[in-house]
């Protein structure tokens, strides 16, 4: 996956001269400082399950962590009463009580948010929706 990096903020992005809001970027530890514990555990199995499909890159901000392919496939945000999972998906997930909203971003892409709000929510119903949103970010398609 080739990235550029901004000049000014030092965050990687897919497009060369990207637009983005510049701000600098952090880790995730700090993303996650002062959140509850299974925030951090949530996003660490998100991440160690899209580390088994290829290549994910973390870019760190002060509200959360978007993780990449070779486009953004997801945000993780730690918020006080829950933690949202945007998946960027090429359909609205239905059917499950967990998705809170979802919203068109172009014509075949959807946000749909995914609130956690305990462990072991992390589960194969959410593996797959990162799987896909993985694979689409990854080819473009699915």
């Amino acid at each position: 996956m080739a990235r550029w990096v901004c000049p000014q903020c030092e965050r990687e992005f897919d497009k060369a001269r990207q637009g983005h809001v510049c701000v600098p970027g952090g880790t995730v530890d700090e993303t996650f400082e002062g959140r509850p514990a299974y925030q951090r555990a949530a996003y660490d199995a998100i991440l160690a399950f899209l580390a088994e499909l290829g290549p994910v890159h973390e870019d760190a901000v002060k509200v959360g962590v978007f993780l990449k392919a070779d486009r953004k496939l997801a945000e993780v945000r730690p918020m006080a009463r829950a933690l949202s999972v945007e998946l960027y998906l090429p359909r609205r997930i239905e059917g499950d009580a967990r998705v809170v909203r979802h919203y068109a971003i172009g014509r075949e892409r959807f946000v749909n948010v995914v609130r956690l709000t305990g462990g072991g929510q992390v589960d194969e119903r959410l593996h797959g929706w990162l799987a896909e949103a993985y694979e689409d970010a990854a080819t473009g398609h699915i």
